[in-house]
């Protein structure tokens, strides 16, 4: 169905304001953006795919901005409006250690169920590969993803029962130094 038909008013700026972690003028400019790509002010599942393909064109970023889609769509109605991008784009941009490791676990608990299966962190690792393309340097080989999902299991699967919970994750992740650099590559972007 198409949605241009119905406008989305946002919420007021002073409310966002107060939930997120940007400035009235930054959410202006952000608001600017959103309304530009998407004038009806939500974005649904295919128009998401079309804009995050843009940053990917070497490779298939189908599959993973799908899952990326979720994880913005939070109320889970199919549609992401501009207050669930703000919010998440405040937790990847200005959230702290423990919110941006919340919402990375969420991305991939792919059927929410609040843990994270073998086959949900291989389903995120093929996404992965497939977006960064077949252009890689070094070349990769077949099994890489799955060699990728081994090395996370064993590393985060702390009691060795087959999933990762929120907490072996959380924990995991404070004590790897790349993954806390990661952390804070884009808490200046903006």
């Amino acid at each position: 169905m198409e949605m241009a038909t119905v406008r989305h008013r946002p919420e007021a700026l002073e409310l966002l304001e107060a939930q997120s972690k940007f400035t009235k003028k930054e959410l202006q400019i952000l608001y600017r953006g959103f309304k530009n790509e998407c004038p009806s002010g939500v974005v649904n599942e295919d128009t998401f795919k079309e804009i995050y393909s843009q940053f990917f064109p070497q490779g298939d970023s189908t599959t993973y901005a799908h899952f990326l889609f979720n994880a913005f769509d939070t109320d889970h109605n199919g549609s992401v409006s501009f207050e669930d991008f703000v919010m998440g784009l405040s937790i990847l941009l200005r959230g702290t250690v423990q919110e941006k490791l919340n919402w990375a676990f969420n991305l991939y608990d792919i059927n929410k169920d609040g843990y994270i299966t073998k086959e949900e962190m291989l389903d995120i690792m093929k996404a992965i590969y497939d977006m960064m393309g077949k252009c890689t340097y070094p070349v990769l080989k077949e099994d890489a993803p799955r060699q990728h999902v081994e090395t996370f299991f064993q590393k985060m699967d702390k009691n060795k029962d087959g999933v990762v919970t929120i907490d072996e994750f959380i924990e995991s992740c404070q004590k790897d130094e790349n993954i806390m650099r990661s952390m804070q590559l884009f808490e200046n972007v903006i």
